[in-house]
């Protein structure tokens, strides 16, 4: 079973704690920079098990009646289309779906801000439009030449002063966007002038969960997040004003730490004293206080490495990483004593495919369970893999066939010669419709169909990359996978 490291409860109650303390520190209004993920922060459930994919979410409802939320994006990302990786949509699409999950956790949107504007944008203008009809406010800030080195110019009317200054009402202004670069500091920083022009107290925080400020340099989790962004120029380092201010060795990235002469610069400026020592003063993360279990945090975090070395090698093969990043990942894998050996299913799956002579699968199950599938005429691997773990899960014998072919082979004939595509093998998604089908009339199908909740957190390998079919099946069932950098066949398209 998956050790529980993280004590979830605890860090929703003391989290909106210490962020209630910093408003009251600031005179009751905080603007509150939000990194990373707010919604589905997978990357810290599976370096932290026990913590929730939407912890930060509930953190946010046990305050809402405090809280507003101020969107933001870049209108230079608006108009070129940039898109969210992790998504595949657009990030004016990643605003939709942003407030509609909001509104629907029954949190506030005060407004969309949009930042390095200009009125040239058509783009930008046809999205604004769509906000406004939706009853939603929108504000312009303006790019600031030499920003953020020209302080004169930077923290004047000529600077700050020309945004649009963003109406707020409540004491908790949560800043976030779609994704790096859209300006959510900025955005913060300038609300600070606008509300000191205005004589009105207001302060700045900053809320990333990685790097941990509060666990040691090297330690698995915050290797992790390296390993995580290591397409990025990010690097953990210690966070030198921290130590020369209270002695004490903080963990902080690069990014925050080159910047934050510059930043104090400008709380100078606005203050008149900044109130910040640090920039890991700046922050309010207070997870590195809830690992309940260190040894369970260190060995996910480990797999995590693991998973990101081996996804590094898939995209490098598709063109969506270069060797760098994959050098940096095996650098740090090599470093920390970390081999692809400790990911257990790997070893099974490659000799099920060396064995058959095609492409195969293995599942680890959350017991530790190692259960494996292979191609066939009907069925792809994974789809050969899931039925025999769902097989074991409900106590079935192996040679049981769950879905006999003449319920698989009409739908393979329907995919090649009714809908003329190439594969008639069932993918994933596919074998489970079929399965839930069977299940009304079948009590076998249905006992089967029961044991999906116990596949997740487990742990699945493949010989071959999946389709993005396959590989979305998987995500959605709570199953984390890695495959070879390598396709089934020679074909120079393979379908997504």
């Amino acid at each position: 079973m998956v050790k529980i490291g993280f004590d979830n409860e605890k860090y929703i109650l003391t989290q909106s704690e210490h962020i209630r303390e910093r408003i009251a520190n600031f005179g009751g209004k905080l603007y509150l920079e939000f990194g990373g993920k707010l919604f589905d922060d997978y990357h810290a459930s599976r370096v932290l098990p026990g913590f929730e994919p939407t912890s930060k979410l509930k953190m946010l409802m046990a305050m809402k009646e405090q809280a507003e939320i101020i969107i933001v994006i870049n209108a230079e990302a608006i108009e070129t289309a940039k898109v969210r990786q992790d998504l595949g949509i657009t990030y004016d699409q990643d605003v939709f779906r942003l407030i509609d999950a909001f509104h629907e956790a029954g949190l506030y949107v005060g407004s969309v801000c949009l930042t390095r504007y200009a009125a040239a944008q058509k783009g930008t203008r046809l999205f604004e439009r769509t906000l406004n009809r939706q009853g939603i406010k929108t504000y312009h800030h303006y790019s600031i030449p030499n920003y953020p080195y020209d302080l004169d110019r930077i923290v004047s009317d000529d600077g700050y002063g020309k945004n649009d200054y963003i109406e707020t009402t409540r004491s908790l202004v949560v800043v976030t966007a779609p994704g790096p670069g859209s300006g959510k500091m900025a955005t913060c920083l300038s609300q600070l002038y606008h509300d000191s022009k205005r004589g009105l107290k207001s302060g700045y925080a900053k809320f990333e969960t990685f790097p941990i400020w509060n666990l040691p340099l090297k330690h698995p989790v915050n290797l992790a997040y390296e390993a995580a962004t290591a397409d990025l120029a990010d690097v953990n380092m210690i966070d030198p004003y921290h130590l020369e201010a209270y002695g004490i060795s903080a963990v902080n990235y690069n990014r925050d730490v080159e910047i934050f002469p510059v930043l104090n610069r400008i709380f100078e400026r606005i203050y008149g004293a900044s109130p910040y020592k640090s920039p890991t003063d700046m922050g309010v993360n207070m997870a590195g206080n809830c690992i309940i279990d260190d040894a369970a945090c260190c060995e996910a975090s480990r797999q995590e490495i693991i998973r990101r070395y081996l996804r590094s090698l898939v995209d490098r093969r598709n063109e969506k990483a270069d060797d760098g990043v994959v050098e940096k990942l095996d650098a740090l894998m090599k470093a920390n004593g970390i081999l692809v050996e400790e990911r257990k299913c790997i070893a099974p799956c490659l000799a099920k495919a060396a064995k058959t002579g095609k492409p195969a699968a293995c599942i680890e199950l959350p017991d530790g369970t190692l259960i494996t599938g292979k191609t066939s005429n009907l069925l792809g691997c994974v789809s050969a893999m899931m039925i025999n773990a769902l097989k074991h899960l409900a106590g079935l014998p192996d040679q049981m066939n769950l879905l006999t072919p003449a319920i698989i082979e009409p739908i393979c004939e329907l995919k090649t010669q009714g809908l003329g595509g190439h594969n008639p093998r069932m993918h994933l998604d596919e074998i489970l419709i079929a399965l839930s089908i069977s299940a009304v009339t079948n009590p076998i199908a249905d006992l089967a169909m029961k044991q999906l909740p116990k596949l997740r957190g487990a742990q699945v390998h493949t010989s071959v990359i999946l389709s993005q079919v396959d590989n979305n099946c998987l995500h959605k069932l709570g199953i984390d996978n890695t495959s070879e950098p390598m396709y089934g066949s020679k074909k120079l398209y393979h379908a997504k």
